[in-house]
């Protein structure tokens, strides 16, 4: 209402002054002959001044009416225009030909094209910032997982070997001299030698998931040459190298880590043989224990911790086998597709040619 009143008034005053000017260079300066007549002159009994004077208040607040109603409906227009920036997630610039003035439409299409740009720098700034918080704790993750598994090797670790050693001298002794050891000796030495297994394999876990630069075959060679030196039982593998994507080698190499340890607690095994091949287009790793296995029927494997190496292995498109008879041992298989390029899949056809050749000739 301020804004009707104000331009009404300034309209009103703009009219009455023009009004003023055409009256003095028709009639002069103001005299009693010429001027007199607008007050003795009347209509409706109205003097003539007056009706001018209403006649300019009315044309003076109807424009001002009219500009505030045109104003009015440009604003809208306008904010019909921007709101899709405010409320939609994803706002694609409109082809519209807008109502205003064309200067008004092309300064609301920059606005709207900065406003995009500024939404898709702050979202990939946002990702960003995500993604290295995300790197940041990981990479925290494994520096505690690596200080942990120091820790525990330095120290208990080291106290359970030496607890082990002791035992066993303390039942070398008593079986030589009594030639019978007590049930609660051999007990504890089971119970400390079950603890060392169960330290290893904590170990183990706490091991970096990723290969670091390394391939399968080398961070598996690495693994199994360290656990031949830590257990009692016997560890036989067989391992090739095999290309495969990153992500699926840090996958297979935990898979390993989680099988190996279960093995380790539960097993019970004298025997493991480890085999990690490439075959019709497929990556094999496969870990047969010689154990107390279990049965795969009754729904227990959950026990070997085996549903997270199912589950890690859906997530690369290989499949799973558990394979377990009780007192007879366990097998555990994963099997992986090799998508190979045609240029890859030609040189491999090429070579098996090759060695078809070769064998002919020999």
């Amino acid at each position: 209402m301020k804004i009707f009143f104000g331009q009404g008034f300034s309209f009103f005053f703009i009219l009455l002054a023009l009004a003023a000017v055409l009256l003095y260079a028709l009639w002069g300066w103001p005299n009693d002959s010429e001027w007199w007549s607008l007050l003795e002159t009347t209509y409706a009994q109205i003097p003539l001044g007056a009706w001018i004077i209403i006649v300019l208040a009315f044309m003076s607040f109807s424009f001002s009416l009219n500009t505030l109603l045109k104003v009015r409906d440009q604003e809208k227009k306008i904010e019909r225009s921007l709101r899709p920036l405010l409320e939609a997630e994803t706002f694609v610039p409109t082809k519209i030909k807008y109502a205003y003035s064309k200067r008004l439409h092309v300064t609301t299409i920059q606005l709207e094209q900065l406003i995009l740009t500024q939404r898709k720098t702050l979202q990939r700034i946002t990702n960003e910032k995500a993604e290295a918080q995300d790197k940041l704790i990981q990479e925290r993750i494994v520096q505690e997982r690596q200080r942990l598994a120091r820790e525990l090797h330095d120290s208990v670790s080291q106290q359970l070997f030496a607890a082990s050693m002791l035992l066993t001298t303390m039942v070398e002794i008593e079986e030589s001299q009594q030639r019978e050891v007590s049930k609660t000796l051999l007990q504890t030495e089971k119970i400390v030698q079950q603890a060392q297994l169960e330290m290893r394999a904590l170990l183990l876990h706490l091991r970096p998931a990723a290969l670091h630069n390394k391939t399968l075959k080398q961070g598996m060679e690495e693994l199994l040459l360290e656990l031949q030196q830590k257990v009692f039982f016997t560890i036989r593998y067989r391992l090739e190298e095999v290309s495969l994507p990153k992500g699926a080698e840090d996958h297979l190499f935990r898979i390993a880590q989680e099988t190996l340890s279960n093995t380790l607690r539960h097993a019970k095994a004298t025997e493991v043989d480890i085999l990690f091949v490439e075959r019709d287009n497929l990556a094999i790793f496969r870990v047969q224990d010689n154990g107390i296995g279990f049965d795969v029927s009754d729904g227990k494997t959950g026990s070997y911790g085996l549903d997270n190496v199912k589950e890690r292995a859906v997530e690369i498109g290989a499949t799973c086998k558990v394979v377990s008879v009780p007192s007879q041992g366990t097998i555990v298989e994963v099997k992986l597709p090799i998508e190979r390029s045609a240029s890859a899949q030609e040189t491999g056809h090429e070579e098996e040619r090759e060695n078809d050749s070769n064998i002919t000739s020999g």
